[in-house]
């Protein structure tokens, strides 16, 4: 009856340090995922804080393209708007959505700053121009590992054991990224 006791007891000591360590790992990749989407909305923020810079920039060289400076400040402004939960996957698209509103309106600022010679040679434009660009890397990279993050963890979460840790701490998968509806189609490019 001692060893049956003694058997029981072991698998109870076992289960409570799987339980333990598979609870604290989930933890840990959890806040590995909340890390990589700071790091996103880091780069994020970034953009939203050249923008306004980039904006008086163009501004003073192309006065009459005052639809498309408006585009990018209410772009900026709609962005800023949008508060997201990681749990919420429509929230998560919404966000994507604004994002891709500034990426736009930027996209059609730069167009505007090719028809002006002189703000191309400018230098405050050029320098906030490749730190732009710059960021639109950063964000990629901070994109690409919150992905990957992403992933690691919604498989933990999705099978065996770690459902059940899940389940324990009340985790659950994350969305990821989704390209916006029109990233699809290529873009036109007239000449």
């Amino acid at each position: 009856m001692k060893v049956i006791g003694g058997i029981i007891f072991a698998l109870l000591i076992w289960f409570a340090i799987a339980a333990v360590g598979g609870v604290n790992g989930l933890v840990r990749q959890d806040e590995d995922v909340n890390a990589a989407w700071a790091q996103v909305q880091n780069q994020y923020q970034r953009r939203m804080d050249l923008i306004p810079n980039l904006v008086s920039t163009v501004k003073g060289y192309a006065a009459h393209e005052k639809e498309t400076l408006q585009a990018v400040i209410e772009a900026r402004a709609n962005a800023t708007k949008v508060s997201i939960n990681l749990e919420n996957a429509q929230q998560m698209q919404e966000y994507m959505n604004a994002q891709a509103g500034i990426s736009s309106a930027l996209s059609r600022l730069m167009a505007v700053s090719e028809q002006y010679p002189n703000l191309k040679a400018n230098e405050n434009f050029m320098a906030l121009q490749d730190q732009l660009e710059g960021t639109e890397n950063r964000i990629a990279v901070a994109r690409k590992d919150y992905i990957a993050v992403v992933k690691v963890f919604n498989q933990r979460v999705r099978t065996f054991p770690g459902v059940i840790w899940a389940m324990i701490s009340g985790l659950h998968a994350k969305p990821t990224f989704d390209a916006a509806p029109n990233a699809q189609t290529a873009p036109a490019v007239a000449f």
